[in-house]
């Protein structure tokens, strides 16, 4: 089986100068934990629902609730995102792109094909996989 077989054709993504709030919304809404971050067609970053926890303040915080709304509203995607990427080509065959997670401690891969991106493939797509459900039951 080829990663075109199992990704996540056109993935949900954001360009870096999103705030960081309004990725999390859209994780939220659409129940993912990755979004592929994209300048000028070219992937330029991942980032997932921890990178974004990590980056929301603790409820110990000595700030006032307007401090951290100005604070939070000041941070975008390109501020917390992972920029250094790993990708996957469409034709690989699954057990490589599984394997090449589980050696990296990644949870996903953005699929590109001569530089475009065409897909995600997710540790949700090789559950969904194994499980033998179709996409969206």
């Amino acid at each position: 089986m080829r990663v075109c077989e199992l990704m996540t054709a056109k993935p949900i993504t954001v360009d870096p100068e999103t705030p960081m709030l309004e990725a999390r919304q859209r994780m939220v809404e659409k129940r993912i934990r990755h979004l592929v971050v994209v300048e000028n067609a070219r992937v330029v970053g991942i980032v997932t629902d921890r990178d974004i926890r990590l980056n929301l303040p603790s409820p110990a915080t000595s700030l006032s609730v307007w401090e951290i709304n100005y604070l939070l509203a000041q941070l975008t995607v390109g501020g917390v995102m992972s920029a250094s990427v790993i990708v996957v080509d469409p034709d690989r065959p699954v057990a490589e792109a599984a394997r090449i997670m589980m050696d990296h401690k990644i949870g996903a891969l953005p699929v590109v094909d001569e530089g475009r991106l065409v897909g995600i493939i997710t540790e949700s797509d090789f559950v969904r996989a194994m499980a033998g459900t179709a996409r969206g039951a």
